[in-house]
């Protein structure tokens, strides 16, 4: 058997393996959104690049998806008939399925139960034709059944539940965003779960965006919601919250979703629309220098589900990078990372007046927050993806022996 060192940063991590490494090993990570915004993916990518391998990031294209801006490694997006619902997601597993069987992959990588039936297929063809023997990874994002767009929906969740049931219990390498959807997943199919938080890299403080790009006046407070702009994730109320808010502030939603339309209509109706900033889509290399501009960051959801009650959102991490105090649903995930570190304040309730109140209260009370921005500096250090990493390059390592 050989042996190999994959370096990274201040360690080496020694793994054995059957695998000649002088000869490149190739992954192939897909996901079914447009690459544009997902951090984690990237993350992902680029630490199995640092390792040493040939990495191809697959995902598809949209009527409004931008230029990708460079990466270190390829990407590629395929343009599909259908854009959502059961037609999209047969077609994208099906040429999922034929890319990758026509597709070099040592290591293939699936990303939610939406990429899985294509990807464990393809992994299973490999190794029943003999023609190669790779090795595959799952990472859960959420707990993909418990989405905000499935509740209700009994007949499509069962579906989804079918086809998990047939694949999951056979996977081997399983990543989980946090540990309460590591337990769910664990209590349901009994498998061990490597847990991969999301966590971004070491930010500086440097390139910090001029508000008056989005029509802020510099003396103007920002308060931030960044991603997803989907249902019951309370930007409705927040954008309400502004016709009570006593503060010199502008709510800016850097992000896109289902409602983002609905959203710009509803703030138009309201005539609130002077103090909300909508800047739609912003690649993931950019937002840093946005959530810079911020005085507080919100991830104010609902309780609709367990997918948002066990969320422990990118923007919080971004949040913490940027060191802008937060306001957040106090749910398990967000809540054990805010009371560990005391970098802000839970929300008391989705009522737009007293979402206004705690808003006003955060804004004004500088001492305070000179403490959470301090505190946010300590958690900054120890909630980053150089220190994640290491979970992922381990099982990998274990994958491969």
């Amino acid at each position: 058997m050989k042996r190999f060192i994959f370096v990274v940063p201040e360690e080496e991590i020694l793994i054995d393996s059957p695998r000649n490494l002088e000869q490149k090993l190739h992954v192939s990570v897909s996901v079914t959104n447009d690459l544009t915004t997902d951090q984690r993916v990237d993350r992902t990518c680029r630490t199995l690049e640092k390792m040493g391998f040939d990495v191809l990031l697959i995902g598809r294209h949209r009527t409004t998806s931008k230029t990708l801006l460079p990466r270190s490694y390829k990407m590629h997006r395929m343009r599909l008939l259908f854009d959502k619902g059961p037609w999209f997601y047969a077609e994208y597993n099906f040429r999922l399925f034929f890319f990758l069987l026509t597709h070099k992959s040592d290591m293939l990588v699936s990303n939610d139960l939406d990429t899985l039936p294509a990807t464990f297929l393809a992994w299973k063809t490999f190794w029943i034709t003999g023609k190669r023997k790779n090795f595959m990874i799952h990472d859960c994002h959420e707990y993909f059944r418990g989405v905000p767009e499935l509740v209700g929906r009994k007949r499509v969740t069962a579906t989804w539940k079918w086809l998990e049931d047939r694949i999951f219990p056979r996977l081997k390498n399983i990543v989980a965003v946090n540990q309460s959807v590591a337990d769910l997943y664990f209590r349901e199919y009994g498998l061990p779960i490597t847990i991969l938080r999301n966590v971004p890299f070491r930010k500086t403080l440097e390139g910090k965006r001029d508000k008056t790009q989005f029509g802020i006046r510099p003396d103007q407070k920002v308060i931030l919601y960044q991603g997803a702009v989907n249902v019951d994730r309370g930007l409705e109320e927040a954008i309400l919250a502004m016709k009570h808010l006593k503060t010199d502030a502008v709510l800016v939603i850097a992000g896109t979703g289902d409602i983002l339309i609905q959203l710009q209509n509803f703030a138009a109706t309201e005539k609130i629309i002077s103090k909300v900033r909508f800047l739609g889509q912003v690649p993931f290399q950019e937002l840093h220098s946005i959530t810079l501009m911020a005085d507080v960051g919100l991830s104010i959801e609902k309780d609709i589900g367990v997918n948002y009650h066990f969320a422990l959102p990118n923007k919080l991490m971004d949040y913490i990078q940027a060191r802008v105090p937060v306001l957040v649903s106090p749910f398990p995930e967000m809540k054990s990372i805010v009371d560990q570190f005391q970098i802000g304040e839970f929300v008391h309730s989705h009522d737009p007046t007293t979402l206004a109140r705690q808003l006003d209260h955060i804004l004004n009370d500088q001492d305070q927050c000179m403490i959470y921005k301090k505190n946010t500096a300590k958690a900054a250090d120890v909630l980053c993806w150089e220190n994640e990493e290491k979970s992922l390059i381990e099982l990998v390592g274990k994958a491969i022996e």
